[in-house]
Formats: C-alpha cells, structure tokens, sequence
C-alpha cells in the first residue's frame, strides 16, 4: 500500500482465454483490501487484509467477513509453520497518515478459528523498522519458509525506497540475531516470496493503488537461484532496476491487482489469490480475487477465469471428443464432382450445423453413456456448462452442470465411477463438476461427489482410460489422460 496522492488515501482509509458468455468472481462479500496469502485451517479458508479483520470460506468459493487478527494496521500476511499459524504485519508507514515510520510485528496462533477454544495470539514482536527518513518503508511483509532449507525470509517495503529482505527465526518468529537488511528490488511494493523447481521468485506489485477503478496496480516477476537475489526478469533485468515480467493485469472487469498469494490444492493445480483494486461488477469496490495459476517457460502467469459457454470437451490424450453413445447420424449433400470444371462455376451455398431436432429422436430416451469420438460439430458433441449458483464451489470457481446443448441431459458420476449422462439435470452432487485449469493450462473435470462414497470428492477426475472410453480414475498430473481442454467451434 503506498500514497500516490494523500487527499486519495486520506478519503479512501475510512472506507488464455476463454471466450464464453459469462466469468464469476467470489461471491459473497468478498471485500477486502491487501489480502495475505490463502490459509486452510480445520476445512475452512482465511483470509486478513488492511485494518485488522479478513474473510473466511467454508469451500473457497463464498467469502464472508468473520477473520480476526489484533493489532490493526496494513497488509499482513499468514504461514502455517508446523502446528501453528505465523501472521506478520505492518502497523504504519506506506503513507498511511501522511508518513514512512513503520513497523513491521509478528505473532503467533494455534488457530485461526475465532470460536475455538485455542484461539489466542501471543504479544505481537517487532522484526523490522523504517524511521521515516530512510531509503525504506516498513510495510506489506511477505513470508517464505524455504522447503530446501527450513530457513524463513521475509521481504517488505514500497515505492517509497527499496525492497528489503530479512530473517527470521521460524521457531520463534523474531529477527535471526545479527541479520541484516538486504535491498532487492526497487519500483514495487506489496512482494511475496516463492519457490519452485529450483527457482525463487520474487513478486511485486507495481503501479498506484488507491484509486478505486483509476489505480494501474499490476504485479510483475523476477527470478533468481538464490534467495538473495539478484531477481532478474524474462529478458535478464534486475527488478533492483526496474526489471519485472508481468504476471496479472486488469481485465475482465476487473482492475488493480496486487498483493500475490500462491496456493498449492494439488500436483499441478495451484491457484493465485490478490485482490482487485476495483470490480466493475461489485460497484468499484476492492475485492478478494482468485486465479488459475499457470506456469509456462518457468515463469508464472495468472490463468483465466473459468466462463460459461457452450464447448467441445476434448480430451488431451488424443485429442478425441467426450460425446454421447448414440449412432452418427450422415449429412445430407449432393455428391460434389470436383473433378468437373463446370460444377466447380456453381454459386457457392454453405453447408448449415446439423441441427438437435434432425438427430433428437434417434437417441434413446433413459440414460445414455459417454464416450470420445472424432469431433464433427455435431449436437451429441456439444456441450454446455452452466454455473449452478446454489451448490457452493471451491478455490477460484463453483460448480457447474454439463449438459448436451439445447436439453437438459446432463453428464453426471456413477456408483461404479463411471460416467454417463441422465436425461434431465437434478441438482444431485454427482451432476456437478469441478473445472480447474492446470499448471500447464489444460483442465481437469471432478464430479462433486460419487455415488455411495461419503464427502465432496478429491480423488477422482474424468479420465480417458483409451481414445475411445471415458470414466473416473484418479488424478494424475503426469498423464495427458487426466486432462482436457475446451474449445468452442
């Protein structure tokens, strides 16, 4: 969080895609500014901004106001270290009443829960300051626990000065004794720490915040194969001059994100959370947002959000379609004789979509099996997904019905985890589906539930166990038969 111009702050702090026919952001009140990093405690998901409160989520999907944590102050951020819950956050500076004095305090928790009985913060510690007069800023602390070396960093700061990096002790939460600033990045602010394959990645958000539907806030991203840095962007700048590869921008009606969180829900599904400075939808209003987390050459780039639409559903294995079982009905067209010159001089007249009514009535009429076929725009093919408002989500999207476009026979699991489809959609869990886009941009489809099996599913996937025989298996990252891709024709 940064002053761009003190009237605006002073007024404000009291206060790849697809082209389908409509995207959903969080539902609920996801209002929220300077969102730390997701954190999962005891099946719920939580959430603190600017101001000392946060958002918690029964499923990920709807945010309710509700979090707690003491102190007050601007952009914490949460790690879960062990069995407990670090929070650190700065209690002034970024401009907020007019200067840079800042404190940076951490705290622990054995929950996040506010109604539990072990609910408690401990007293908050200072690990960093900023006097005001400095080329620093102690503010929007971001956290990382090295997973190569249990060593815990924190880096911090604004537009106002340099982005620094410190140590702390993850036992205890306090500075590492003797350790000293180190300045990594300039032109940024709001950065977090992450690491992946070897690589850490520093990510900063840039641009004016602040300014409702007017802020330009975008994070960009560096890299570096030590934690000190240096973080060099996609054409080899270093972010300490300016250097940064863009990650997410506004779009979709929604503008100003910043403040990057990473979470990983499975092998290749991880999603990113920041918040929107403004949601054209929501009145202008700063909201929680959530996004498909993509990694592509190395670098991480925000996938989009899912949209309705109507789709073929094909599978990456071979690149066959999901379709119904029924019998390929032929196109009537007279016989071309391309080989005479004359007919090639006829008017040309396009060849119209075989329509659902010409083909309706030879489909049986009770439940009818999936399978994969070679696509050919044909109504068994086409399929069209729709949000189902009242059945809740998860972690970027909620569910959403599968059926044959123009009727309401939807795709849905069975007790032998198999699929099919029913003639009419019910609401039944096992008629809703899970749509995530991977890491590498492909998909993957998890019914709600299965037949006979308690509890929402996590295990199993529409699968593609031959070109030809669709069904539920585990998930599996490393195999193209676990994954699909949606294109509209």
């Amino acid at each position: 969080m940064k002053t761009i111009i003190q009237n605006i702050i002073a007024l404000a702090l009291p206060l790849w895609g697809l082209g389908g026919l409509s995207s959903h952001a969080q539902v609920g009140q996801p209002y929220i500014h300077d969102p730390s990093t997701l954190a999962e405690c005891e099946g719920k998901y939580y959430t603190f901004g600017t101001g000392g409160g946060g958002l918690i989520s029964e499923d990920g999907w709807t945010w309710k106001s509700g979090a707690v944590r003491p102190g007050g102050g601007a952009a914490p951020d949460v790690l879960k270290i062990n069995d407990r819950y670090l929070v650190i956050y700065g209690a002034t500076g970024g401009g907020l009443g007019g200067g840079h004095s800042g404190r940076i305090l951490t705290m622990w928790n054995k929950t996040l829960d506010p109604n539990s009985p072990k609910f408690k913060y401990t007293d908050p510690i200072e690990v960093a300051a900023s006097d005001g007069m400095e080329d620093s800023d102690a503010i929007d602390p971001g956290l990382l626990l090295d997973p190569t070396t249990g060593r815990l960093w924190v880096c911090y700061g604004t537009y106002f000065g340099n982005i620094r990096l410190i140590e702390l002790d993850p036992k205890t939460g306090k500075r590492v004794a003797g350790n000293e600033p180190l300045d990594i990045a300039i032109d940024c602010e709001a950065t977090d720490l992450i690491y992946r394959d070897g690589w850490y990645y520093l990510l900063g958000t840039h641009g004016t915040c602040c300014d409702g539907v007017n802020s330009t806030y975008n994070i960009v991203v560096g890299r570096s194969r030590q934690v000190t840095g240096p973080y060099l962007d996609n054409v080899g700048r270093d972010m300490f001059h300016g250097g940064g590869k863009m990650v997410i921008a506004a779009g979709d009606r929604v503008c100003g994100p910043g403040h990057f969180g990473r979470t990983i829900i499975d092998e290749g599904v991880e999603v990113m959370s920041c918040h929107y400075e403004a949601d054209f939808d929501q009145g202008g209003r700063s909201v929680l947002g959530i996004r498909p987390l993509l990694w592509r050459n190395g670098w991480p780039v925000a996938g989009d959000r899912f949209k309705e639409g109507t789709y073929e559903i094909e599978s990456e294995r071979r690149g066959y379609a999901l379709e119904l079982a029924v019998d390929f009905v032929r196109m009537k067209q007279e016989r071309q004789a391309w080989f005479r010159q004359e007919e090639l001089q006829k008017p040309v007249v396009p060849v119209e979509n075989q329509k659902l009514e010409e083909v309706v009535d030879t489909w049986p009429k009770g439940d009818i099996p999936a399978r994969i076929g070679d696509y050919m725009f044909r109504p068994h093919q086409r399929w069209s997904i729709t949000a189902v408002p009242d059945a809740g989500g998860y972690l970027s999207n909620p569910y959403y019905k599968i059926t044959i476009e123009g009727t309401e026979r939807a795709l849905a699991a069975t007790d032998k985890k198999e699929v099919t489809t029913v003639p009419t959609f019910t609401g039944a869990d096992e008629q809703l589906w899970r749509i995530e886009q991977l890491t590498d941009g492909t998909f993957r489809i998890m019914p709600k539930s299965i037949p006979g099996k308690k509890g929402i599913n996590t295990r199993y996937v529409l699968y593609s166990a031959g070109d030809s025989t669709p069904t539920l298996a585990e998930w599996d990252f490393h195999s193209d038969n676990s994954k699909w891709n949606f294109r509209q024709h």
